[in-house]
């Protein structure tokens, strides 16, 4: 069967090209654009394309007098723009972005274009040529207002934003007062800023070092005027900042940063350890440790040590001496933990307390017996800011009577209760959810230490068996010597940074290390009077220890509010600091401003 024959071609048709090519002649820049040119004929041959008129283009077959969106009473529509109308926000003439540089307007608009106050042209070209963020964004909205630079006196928390420092400080700091309390959380990086410089921490003699690390050995107090006129010429000042610098620290392996202990893995991961995959270093390293634990721990019972922490892998440990922390006895608090350590507390016999939890218990209790039987709402009346995000605690003394309603509907042998090892697990539910928070710090007191040590002693799992902490024993932070333990020295530098905005430099001392509580005191100590009684300081903290923070509880009867500790190498004015009941928490200071001698703290 033959295939259908093709159309013809009506006469007179011509095919067009398989592509259209559309030239636009331009004229030279050496020829006069003249209104006899653009009138002159186009050339013969192919034709060329005649430019439109818009008033003399064809009507649009998609408008209608019935069309809402071509209006001819519209004075910015064509009836060739389908999308013009009185309603459309991009063609209204009341719209900014309709200007006589937007291509999308209407060519009708000669009144409403001479109104309009025309942008500056641009320098040594058309002033069509507007650039093309006019066309984008109307000229009725505003930009976002830039970040404003800080004056010459602006808040050092401002200035230190782009420092990247793992800081959160509230809005809200403490009412100026001689001292700021005692922060037993540990700080790794202590930045201090003021308008007098920090020269004199520089470059200290030969002479001036060996009079710190003495004074520090011997425990000497230096008394210093309440302002040091010229700090770079006082040997008394240069001596007591070096001992204000002084810990002691075990093992001492310098390759290796041995603080932080939690987290470290990526610092220590590459760096030689020869005891990995030797057991006989691991146990000499072992032996060494125990020995220079019990040492700090004899010290501390004699009231020659005030304190000294216990840095592990999993958790840190801060033993106190009497006297100390609000509490008459020793005590030693563990933080973070976990329900298999706290069991493993327990089947020791060793006695402890949760703070933070006993604490809401209490709060909880006194809300609910001062506002009343009012249902579910009663407790949470209670309940404060700090508790956000603690674990809620929940009361399982009726969980053996939670099924007795299915005795009274008389189906309590058709619905399978849970077995008692699901009920314990429910009991235990609320326990293993403070698991590594700071709620779940364990408080030791009295003669339970000892059994403490014991069991810390005799832990396996204390040291990690694999990772790159494998077979390296805790780190042992004190302020005073011990055995075994070996001297070293925060590191400080002073620098000199410009105020963005002012004229005046700001001088800034850093210091890096395990910074201590004592030196904490005894740095704040020293700047009072070298910077006239005026700097500010931003603290980052080792988050796992402020937790050391927590209030141990109520004094007990027999307890007395402190004890003498004249020998244990601190001032007095640092132990009158260190007796106090911790009152910041879970939190510790991370803001600290010395203003006319008067000290304000943001925790």
């Amino acid at each position: 069967m033959a295939a259908p024959a093709e159309p013809a071609d009506p006469p007179g048709f011509q095919r067009p090209p398989a592509m259209l090519r559309l030239k636009r002649k331009r004229p030279r820049r050496s020829e006069p654009s003249t209104p006899a040119a653009s009138a002159a004929p186009a050339p013969l041959g192919r034709s060329a394309p005649a430019r439109r008129n818009p008033s003399s283009t064809p009507n649009n077959p998609f408008c209608s007098p019935n069309n809402p969106f071509c209006s001819p009473n519209n004075p910015s529509s064509s009836p060739n723009n389908p999308f013009s109308s009185p309603n459309n926000p991009f063609s209204s003439p009341n719209n900014p972005s309709s200007s006589p540089n937007n291509p999308f307007s209407s060519p009708n608009h000669a009144a409403q274009r001479a109104a309009t106050p025309q942008p500056p042209a641009p320098a040594g070209g058309d002033p069509s040529a507007a650039p093309f963020w006019q066309f984008l964004e109307p000229a009725c909205e505003e930009k976002p207002p830039g970040r404003a630079e800080p004056a010459a006196g602006a808040d050092i928390l401002a200035l230190t934003k782009d420092l990247h420092l793992p800081t959160a400080v509230p809005k809200v700091p403490s009412s100026p007062r001689q001292d700021f309390p005692a922060d037993w959380s540990i700080k790794t990086r202590i930045l201090f800023m003021s308008s007098q410089p920090f020269t004199w921490t520089e470059h200290l003699k030969a002479q001036e070092e060996a009079q710190g690390l003495a004074q520090h050995c011997r425990a000497t107090e230096t008394t210093l005027p309440p302002s040091v006129q010229d700090p770079q010429l006082s040997t008394e000042l240069r001596c007591a900042f070096q001992q204000s610098l002084v810990y002691w620290l075990h093992p001492s392996l310098p390759w290796l940063p041995l603080f932080p202990r939690i987290g470290a893995d990526r610092k220590i991961a590459g760096k030689a350890c020869p005891w990995a995959q030797d057991e006989a270093l691991q146990q000499v390293l072992r032996s060494d440790w125990c020995v220079s634990f019990s040492s700090l721990y004899r010290l501390l019972k004699a009231g020659l040590c005030p304190y000294f922490y216990v840095c592990c892998p999993q958790f840190s440990v801060l033993f106190r001496a009497a006297g100390l922390g609000g509490s008459a006895v020793p005590t030693a608090a563990i933080a973070p933990t976990t329900r298999g350590f706290r069991e493993a507390l327990r089947s020791e016999g060793i006695e402890f307390s949760l703070p933070f939890l006993e604490e809401r218990a209490r709060r909880q209790k006194g809300s609910e017996g001062s506002l009343g039987t009012d249902g579910p709402g009663g407790l949470r009346g209670g309940s404060s800011a700090e508790d956000e995000g603690e674990p809620a605690l929940s009361d399982d003394d009726d969980d053996e009577e939670s099924f007795s309603w299915l005795e009274e509907m008389g189906v309590q042998d058709e619905v399978k209760k849970p077995d008692a090892i699901s009920i314990q697990l429910r009991k235990e539910k609320q326990e293993v959810r403070v698991d590594h928070r700071p709620e779940s710090l364990a408080l030791v007191r009295g003669c339970d230490t000892l059994t403490l040590l014991n069991l810390l002693i005799n832990c396996r799992s204390l040291v990690a068996v694999a990772g790159p902490q494998a077979g390296l024993p805790p780190t042992l932070l004190s302020p005073v010597a011990f055995r075994g333990g070996t001297l070293h020295t925060l590191k400080a530098r002073s620098g000199r940074a410009r105020v963005p905005g002012g004229s005046e430099d700001a001088f800034s001392l850093e210091v890096l290390g395990p910074v201590l509580p004592h030196a904490l005191r005894a740095l704040t100590r020293l700047l009072g009077p070298a910077q006239r009684g005026a700097f500010r300081a931003l603290l980052s903290t080792h988050q796992p220890s402020a937790a050391f923070n927590a209030c141990p509880g109520p004094l007990q009867e027999d307890e007395g509010s402190h004890q003498d500790l004249p020998a244990c190498g601190l001032p007095p004015k640092t132990l009158d600091q260190l007796r106090q009941c911790p009152t910041l928490g879970k939190s510790a200071i991370r803001f600290l401003e010395m203003k006319d001698y008067a000290y304000t703290w943001k925790a």
